[in-house]
């Protein structure tokens, strides 16, 4: 059996990532990351993973378990991997995946190596709902979790062959229901804990809020216009707005209207119709493949069913290349959907299938990166 270390964050899948590795016979490590300096205080609602209260109820599972659990000071890593990026992004007029950048440059990166080099770990555990397949020849695969509610692979897509070699999932099997089942039939005491909806770092949930105080964010106003140009409206800052967003515009108009565009430097704010935020078009950048290479080579396209965000429904799509030699990580592919995807946001995460396979992803571009494609 393995040494495997656990990404306790304080909730009921981690700690029931813990004991099920415990109860197959694995050298349980826990720990609990201290990312950011919402770690120094308690959270209302207990809903948080980074809060004290979320490090006090990891502390308490590992215990139960007989394991030993350490707190590890991430702060650092997560600064410059999850939270600047996340503060770089909006002020560019892009919506970021941050949960994303966590876990490829936090979890499976920063935590990895450490794992390895201070506690002589084999592998990283979460609680993810995600399933990893290795083949005869050693390689390693990403697929969906069975639960496809709680399908968690869209954030995992960034992970590389090195990556996914040493992570486990041990909830890939598993319903919610049968987790929370397995922490009650323990009497873990994370059993019926709310599950955390919000950015770790945003205790408060509002963005807007850790552009002030993190990125010194002065809102501007500055023009709403509509498809056709013409001004509609005055807008208090460009960052605080996404694409697709409907509410807070305050404008009123014939038809509902919704944030098409973003263009931070001349802090404008473009309307459309709903109709106007379709596409079947979407460029992407840094684009990343789990098995490290395109599935037919760096210079051929491919078919895949392509993901825009979390929620999401899979479309069928083709898959090329922007350029006739794009390297194997970090290249930019272009994507032409069967049929139309709606509000693709510049900044999130794009993410391809093969059925229950994870091919890889990347970052969606502004449309103009398409025809550039």
């Amino acid at each position: 059996m393995s040494r495997i270390l656990v990404a306790m964050s304080g909730g009921v899948d981690s700690s029931v990532a813990a004991a099920l590795l415990r109860e197959q016979g694995h050298d349980v490590v826990g720990v609990w990351m201290r990312l950011h300096d919402v770690a120094d205080t308690y959270s209302e609602f207990k809903k948080s993973c980074c809060s004290l209260d979320a490090a006090d109820d990891a502390r308490r599972v590992a215990a139960q378990l007989e394991i030993p659990f350490y707190v590890m000071n991430l702060e650092r890593e997560f600064d410059a991997g999850v939270i600047q990026p996340f503060l770089t992004a909006y002020l560019d007029g892009r919506t970021p995946s941050p949960c994303v950048d966590c876990n490829t440059y936090v979890k499976f990166g920063a935590l990895l190596g450490r794992a390895r080099h201070l506690y002589d770990c084999d592998a990283v555990a979460t609680g993810h709902y995600a399933r990893r397949i290795v083949d005869a020849n050693g390689r390693a695969s990403l697929a969906r979790a069975r639960d496809a509610e709680k399908d968690q692979t869209y954030f995992l897509y960034g992970l590389r062959q090195d990556q996914l070699e040493h992570a486990r999932f041990p909830l890939g099997e598993l319903t919610k229901p049968e987790v929370r089942a397995v922490a009650r039939s323990l009497g873990l005491a994370t059993a019926d804990k709310p599950e955390s909806q919000e950015i770790c770092f945003v205790p408060g949930g509002n963005y807007r809020d850790a552009l002030r105080e993190r990125a010194g964010w002065a809102p501007r106003p500055g023009a709403i216009v509509d498809a056709d140009g013409s001004t509609v409206g005055e807008h208090r800052g460009s960052a605080g707005f996404t694409i697709g967003q409907r509410r807070g515009i305050g404008v009123a108009a014939d038809a509902p209207r919704y944030v098409s565009r973003i263009d931070p430097l001349s802090n404008t704010i473009q309307l459309g119709r709903r109709e106007d935020l379709e596409t079947r078009h979407v460029a992407l950048s840094g684009v990343t493949f789990v098995a490290d290479e395109p599935p037919t080579g760096a210079a051929r396209s491919f078919r895949a069913a392509v993901r825009i965000r979390h929620r999401s429904a899979l479309v069928p799509a083709t898959v090329r290349p922007a350029t006739a030699h794009e390297p194997r990580r970090g290249g930019r592919w272009a994507i032409e959907t069967d049929t139309p995807v709606w509000a693709a946001a510049p900044g999130q995460a794009a993410v391809l299938y093969d059925g229950d396979l994870v091919l890889g992803g990347g970052r969606i571009e502004r449309p103009e990166a398409v025809e550039a494609a």
